[in-house]
């Protein structure tokens, strides 16, 4: 049996799903993407190869190697996207929860039926249809649970609203006796710089009890005040409309005191550094592009 324990983003980390960019298939089309970023960079010629972000998740298992973490990868699909595991499931204390993603990505969903079926049965949880949820909107962080949502009126229009208010619903039913604290978030279809697909696209809390944060991300300001309040506005690193675009949140945590970032993040690393962070750091532009980064593709399944 598979052992899970995730009670926040930072405990040291012992087993985690990093996906795979082996078999992506082709360029899509445009009116098969998913997010706004990647429609960017088709219509520019400048969507990821495969062989590039291949090397780049590589640099990531070669970080787990390093730290003593045991990597799965999913299980091959032909021509499938499965370079974001963290949307199709996640853990919170002892339970997977499998994620209800958009209807036309439940392929990538079964690629891990051989972790989901080492999970002891009463562990696992699949909520029920009505709850869209994924993973990159929801973070464990000790008695809290933080979930980013949207609940326009315009949600079913929007393919960038990934998680709606009865999943917010439904994981507090889950866990009582914790504190689910949701987010609004800034979405659209058409512009990356004014579209959070996820919250850790806008915030992520680090150790020593730090976090990055993007204000612009939340559609309600109180919201985004009572995050900064929470973890106190000198232990937050504020970033920009374009940092948030070029992914700076999205960096990932292998305990309190060691984060994987890209390389280019030259002012977050800095900061990080100057926090007393030791900071790992990889080649992850291309896989950027997508609108994912270090957090989007991985699933934390232990940390001590």
């Amino acid at each position: 049996m598979i052992q899970l324990n995730i009670k926040n983003e930072t405990s040291r980390l012992r087993s985690v799903v990093l996906g795979t960019a082996e078999s992506n298939g082709p360029v899509p089309k445009i009116e098969d993407c998913y997010d706004p970023k990647s429609i960017e960079h088709i219509k520019a010629g400048t969507y990821p190869k495969e062989s590039d972000m291949i090397k780049e998740m590589n640099a990531v298992y070669k970080v787990f190697k390093k730290y003593d973490v045991e990597v799965y990868r999913p299980e091959i699909i032909k021509d499938c996207n499965q370079i974001f595991s963290r949307d199709i499931a996640f853990v919170i204390d002892d339970i997977m929860i499998e994620a209800n993603i958009l209807p036309h990505r439940e392929e990538e969903v079964h690629a891990i039926d051989y972790i989901w079926n080492q999970v002891l049965e009463d562990k696992r949880i699949i909520l029920p249809e009505d709850c869209h949820v994924e993973g990159g909107d929801v973070m464990p962080w000790n008695d809290h649970i933080f979930i980013g949502t949207y609940t326009g009126d315009d949600y079913p229009d929007l393919i960038t609203a990934r998680t709606n208010i009865q999943a917010v619903r439904a994981i507090q039913d889950l866990f009582p006796k914790k504190k689910v604290k949701s987010f609004e978030l800034r979405k659209s279809n058409t512009d990356p710089r004014e579209n959070a697909l996820h919250l850790d696209c806008c915030f992520n809390p680090l150790g020593k009890g730090k976090a990055i944060i993007h204000k612009n991300g939340f559609l309600v300001e109180s919201e985004y005040q009572w995050l900064v309040d929470f973890f106190g506005k000198d232990n937050v690193f504020e970033i920009t409309k374009d940092e948030m675009y070029e992914m700076f949140s999205n960096v990932f945590s292998i305990s309190e005191e060691v984060i994987i970032s890209e390389r280019n993040f030259i002012r977050l690393n800095t900061w990080l550094r100057d926090q007393g962070f030791t900071v790992e750091e990889v080649p992850y532009a291309e896989i950027g592009k997508q609108e994912g980064l270090l957090r989007c593709t991985t699933l934390p399944l232990f940390r001590d």
